[in-house]
This record gives structure tokens, sequence and C-alpha cells, in this order.
């Protein structure tokens, strides 16, 4: 597992931080003592989670897009990275089919600039991509994809996903392999492919547990398009505390640099039924409050009915292991969901990094 004592005074770079994944990244390479400098558009969402925990002023937070090569040349030579974490991408599947050209220039040229930067930043020592487990040929089949499977993914953000490892695969073998001769200086470089992430704080549109939050405080009935569809859910802290291990690993080692798969257990690959009966289940037992989903397909655009990840590989190489199954990530969501609600506007940023930091001492603790 990760040992955040690594992070203390290391100088980190984080595309993508006002995310929802990004800001619980923030807050807890905050609490490890991180320098961190974060990269981004404004949140994508109001509200936003980086905003509620006023991330800003507690961080060196710069706005701006990772299509301007510029402007994020000049953050890596003012800040001088040894850690670069890539999150930002245009992440939603019905948002990729209704702006194509937009999700392949984020996902796809958007990469190429922060590896770019990263040839030329000299301090850099290791560099994570974090993609997607929609970047594989999907065949909907029962057995969990394997890091050097076919990646050829369907839809426009998946496929582009898939480019944004082809890319990182080239400026490897370009750039930073060990028989590359750069000086002797050569970079630890890894992709991670997870699976959903749900967790406290997400209020991105077309997401199933924001969707089903939203439903509840309007008093209204969860709308499900396709509860028979299987996916790998897990609570953001899994993906997170993962990512920042392999950074810490392969910058010790570059030997463990490579493609990881990051999943839950087989027995947290729930339909998107079975997840909302255990959100409306939970919800019920922590609030008294009773309420129910209804089945209505949409007939929107193509969607994976299928999807499982093989992650073996990420728990042989460095003993890893899910913490939190489903069942306690949906009461940590519902908790962080209570909390949120119940608190005072005036103290918000207070509260929300008090529950964010009291459910990342109880994951470390696990």
């Amino acid at each position: 597992m990760v040992d955040l004592s690594f992070y203390k005074n290391k100088r980190v770079l984080i595309t993508g931080h006002t995310g929802f994944k990004g800001s619980w990244m923030c807050m807890v390479l905050l609490k490890a003592g991180a320098k961190i400098t974060g990269y981004a558009l404004d949140a994508p969402t109001k509200p936003g989670l980086f905003e509620l925990c006023q991330l800003d002023k507690k961080m060196d937070s710069v706005y701006g897009d990772i299509r301007d090569l510029q402007h994020l040349k000049q953050v890596f030579e003012r800040t001088q990275p040894e850690i670069v974490i890539h999150m930002a991408a245009q992440p939603i599947v019905r948002t990729s089919y209704q702006e194509p050209v937009y999700t392949y220039d984020v996902n796809v040229m958007g990469t190429v600039n922060v590896l770019e930067c990263v040839r030329l930043t000299k301090s850099v020592q290791s560099f994570l991509n974090v993609t997607t487990d929609k970047v594989y040929k999907n065949l909907e089949r029962q057995e969990g994809y394997a890091e050097d499977e076919e990646l050829n993914g369907y839809d426009p953000y998946s496929n582009s996903k898939s480019c944004s490892e082809l890319v990182t695969s080239s400026y490897v073998n370009s750039f930073f392999a060990p028989q590359i001769k750069d000086e002797g200086r050569h970079i630890a470089v890894s992709t991670a492919r997870a699976g959903n992430v749900i967790g406290g704080g997400d209020f991105a549109s077309d997401r199933i547990i924001p969707d089903c939050i939203r439903a509840v405080e309007q008093e209204k009935d969860i709308v499900v398009r396709n509860p028979f569809s299987t996916r790998p859910y897990q609570h953001v802290l899994e993906p997170v505390m993962a990512y920042l291990m392999i950074c810490q690993r392969q910058y010790e080692d570059i030997s463990y640099a490579g493609s990881y798969n990051v999943g839950p257990d087989d027995t947290d690959c729930y339909t998107t039924g079975e997840l909302v009966s255990l959100f409306c289940e939970t919800w019920k037992e922590l609030s008294g409050q009773e309420i129910i989903w209804i089945d209505r397909y949409d007939g929107g655009p193509h969607e994976a009915n299928f999807l499982k990840l093989n992650c073996s590989k990420l728990r042989n190489t460095f003993d890893w292991h899910p913490v939190w199954n489903v069942k306690e990530a949906m009461k940590k969501i519902v908790e962080w969901e209570l909390a949120y609600q119940n608190m005072d506007t005036e103290e918000n940023d207070v509260c929300i990094e008090n529950i964010m930091n009291e459910q990342i001492e109880d994951y470390l603790e696990g």
C-alpha cells in the first residue's frame, strides 16, 4: 500500500485537480505534506468539491487548458515537479457522442502536451497517466481484461483514452526508455486503468450516484436508464491511493513502471440496478427516508453492458488489495451526503474538510 510519508515535501503536479477525483487526490496529498500544484479548468460542476473545500487557498492552483501547450510549459518550468499525475480529461461517454472532436482534442492532444512538458522538465522522475477501464476492446465477456489485451474503446470517450494510452507508450519508447540516451535520465512512466468510481462529493451529471442524490433532494423517484449493465464499482479513495502507490514505487524503482488495472474484487461488480438498490437501502438505514427507483430506458447511444477488469498484476506486484467493498463505500457516500446536507453554510469548507479527512483516516486504518 502507499506510504504517505514518502510525499512529504515532494513537488507534485496534478492535471484535472478541480474535478471530483482530483479534489480527493489533493486532500490526501495535503494531508501527506506534499507541495502540490494543480493545473485544470474551473471545476466542472456547480457546486463542486474543489470549491466546497476551498482547495485553491490551500495549494498552488493554476487555471488553464491542457490544450494550451505554452501555458502548461510555463507552469512546469516554474514549479519543477518531481511527480506528475495526469487526470485532466473529458470523461463522460454521452458527452463524447455529442462533442467527439473536443473529446479527442482534450484526451489525446492534452496527453501529448503533458508528456511533452514531462520530456522537457528534467526534475520529473515519476509520471502517471490516469485512463479508464473502457480502453479495452470490449467483447462483453465474463473474464476480466488484463493489461496486455487489445486497446480499442468503442465510443469517442473510450477510444480517445485508448489513444492516450498509445501516445504514452510512444513517448516511453521514443524518449524515456532505458535504451534512450538522454544524459542518463530515465523517467518512470505508468498508466492506470480504473473502474467506475463512486464517493462523497461527486456532483457530475450522467453518473448514477449523483443522479440518485439529486433525485432524493428533489423528492423524486430515481430513474435508471440501463439497470442491467455491469461495472466494477469502487470508492474514490481506492484508485487515488493506488495511483499514489504506483507513483511512489516507480519513483523508487523504475522497474515498476508499466500499465496497471485498478479495480475492486470480483464480488463488487454490480449491475446498475443492484447499485441503486444498495443506495436506497443504505439511505433508508442512515436517514430513515424511503426512496425507490424506476427502470426507464431512454434509447441513448451505445454503452457497454458488461465490463470487468483483471487486477491481478496490481495485487501481485504491490501486494495491493481494496480496503472498502461496495457496501462500505456506499455507507461512506451516504454519511458524506447527510453531513453535507446538514452543515452550516458559513463553515462549509471546514465541515467538508473534516468529513473528508475522517474518511481518509478511516481508509488508511483499513
